[in-house]
């Protein structure tokens, strides 16, 4: 538990915060003016499931990309799934890209191109959770609604100094912020709160000197703002093993297969590999999607997934154009990608460096691709 704020108080915050954001709020492309009213629901919903695990400064180049090419739910409903996985690449959390895609299809088709306008009509839709169902009611349709994300659970914690660590504190916050919560305006006020914890309420040395809340922070008050919210201790994250198949023919593409549309990385193209465990298999080469001669390259690969670490040892050949692949290759989710067609095609970061690590390793001639060469290192290296 933490400290009690009265109504003043909590009244006050409001006050606070808002006119700070008059004044300090973030001009983003999805959002209006404060005090402009509504926001446009796909621009926000859109916004929002890119914004997860990702920075805003990462998400302004694709959210414009995204937005140019699908301007409307409904075409984003029409497009193709493989589409949307490959404009989402590189931005992570792939499940996010096949949820916004089944999401628009549903919008669409049940709902006639219009999002529901309540917290529960937009839980029902595929992808939206919790947080996400709370800010587009409160910023779209002016419900309200208090979402909680990261930024806010900070400045939450602080402003009670609340004893309780994460995640066991996640109700209480909760609590705690639909309680801040005015009647109205409840899309800027969320919006603020946001904007106060990316800038001012930072995880690491807080300038609680510029905060329009220092009046009535119980943490700033005790000294302790900075280190909360308090945190239970994480358990480590284990590590995966495998190897990767790196297959290039004699023009230069590149040997890539469908992932299953469920689990992990879902619907996108890998390089071909082992499957991801705790010892990578003592003989790969009897998985490999190609009886030729492989070279092991030198080193690995190393990644970071929420749940794991994963490291890849990148077994390489170069193929004629008449190879033939293995069953293991599971040769109906293959397909070969020319190095000019990399840069859009639907690949993960972890089979990006994959590609890098291949083109790394000295495979390369440093000029054309050339028969039985793999392409030029300085090439690849420009689209990868």
């Amino acid at each position: 538990m933490g400290a009690a704020l009265g109504e003043n108080t909590k009244a006050e915050i409001a006050r606070l915060l808002l006119d700070w954001y008059e004044r300090e709020g973030r001009s983003l492309p999805w959002r209006v003016p404060p005090g402009g009213g509504a926001a446009d629901p796909y621009k926000v919903w859109l916004s929002e499931v890119m914004l997860q695990q990702t920075t805003v400064k990462a998400v302004l180049p694709r959210y414009g990309r995204f937005l140019a090419r699908w301007p409307a739910v409904t075409d984003l409903a029409a497009a193709p799934i493989e589409d949307v996985l490959a404009e989402w690449a590189g931005l992570g959390y792939y499940a996010r890209a096949r949820n916004l895609h089944a999401c628009a299809v549903r919008v669409a088709e049940d709902h006639g191109g219009v999002f529901p306008d309540t917290e529960e009509g937009l839980r029902a839709l595929p992808g939206i959770g919790g947080y996400t169902s709370a800010a587009i009611a409160a910023i779209a349709f002016g419900r309200r609604a208090s979402p909680i994300d990261g930024n806010i659970e900070r400045v939450v914690a602080r402003l009670f100094a609340l004893e309780t660590p994460l995640p066991k504190a996640k109700p209480e916050i909760k609590f705690l912020a639909e309680s801040l919560t005015p009647d109205s305006r409840a899309g800027d006020f969320a919006q603020a709160m946001m904007d106060l914890g990316s800038g001012i309420c930072t995880p690491k040395r807080p300038a609680c000197g510029l905060c329009p809340l220092r009046g009535c922070c119980v943490g700033y008050a005790a000294g302790i703002a900075a280190e909360l919210p308090y945190k239970a201790v994480k358990a480590e994250r284990p590590t995966r093993r495998g190897t990767a198949f790196l297959l290039v023919r004699e023009d230069g593409a590149v040997l890539l297969r469908t992932r299953p549309m469920r689990g992990l990385l879902g619907g996108m193209l890998e390089v071909p590999s082992t499957p991801w465990e705790e010892e990578r298999p003592s003989a790969p080469e009897g998985l490999a999607p190609a009886d030729i001669a492989w070279r092991k390259l030198a080193g690995q690969v190393a990644h970071t997934f929420t749940h794991f670490h994963l490291e890849l040892e990148v077994l390489y050949a170069e193929a004629p154009a008449d190879i033939a692949l293995s069953a293991a290759a599971e040769p109906e989710r293959c397909r070969w990608v020319a190095l000019r067609d990399l840069p859009d095609a639907a690949l993960p970061s972890v089979m990006r460096k994959v590609i890098a690590h291949g083109n790394s390793d000295g495979n390369a001639d440093g000029g054309k691709p050339r028969k039985r060469k793999a392409p030029s290192s300085s090439a690849a290296a420009e689209l990868i």
